[in-house]
């Protein structure tokens, strides 16, 4: 267990760091062996990678799925469905390029690579997904099939 102390561990308010993912077998990416080739490998990759926000929210046609990427193009956002029913969203943001002559002050913005996983519920149609990006906040809207109403017979009673 990875934690940077700032102040004491049993100040609720600290700024203690607690890495989740430290001494997980996650390769460097290029190991056949490793379990988890595409996790994040560092803690800076950890906290982007944990950054990644999203709500997802279900309407009575759609479920609808919004992401803050803030500083991301769409281009360097992907929309996946695999399986058939398992939603993925994947990016990633760049490191800006060091100057040798700039001093950095602070470091607050992550970067590195993101990635969420949702399984749809069976009534979605995925291949009608839409995704769209306006203000860095993807929108992914995958729509529902329509709940049929079971068909009532009314029987006659004799006698």
């Amino acid at each position: 267990m990875s934690l940077i102390r700032r102040s004491n561990v049993f100040d609720p308010f600290s700024l203690d760091l607690w890495d989740p993912f430290e001494g997980f077998p996650f390769g460097s990416g290029s190991s056949s062996n490793s379990l988890f080739p595409s996790f994040p490998r560092s803690s800076s990759e950890t906290a982007a990678f944990a950054g990644a926000r999203i709500d997802w929210r279900e309407t009575p046609e759609a479920h609808v799925f919004k992401a803050d990427v803030p500083g991301l193009k769409k281009e360097e956002v992907k929309v996946e469905v695999e399986d058939g029913n398992i939603l993925q969203i994947s990016g990633e943001r760049n490191k800006e390029q060091e100057e040798k002559t700039d001093t950095w002050h602070r470091v607050e913005r992550s970067s590195g690579k993101f990635l969420r996983r949702f399984r749809l519920p069976e009534n979605a149609k995925t291949e009608q997904i839409r995704a769209s990006m306006e203000n860095g906040v993807l929108t992914v809207t995958v729509p529902k099939e329509e709940v049929k109403k079971p068909e009532v017979k009314s029987i006659q009673i004799s006698g």
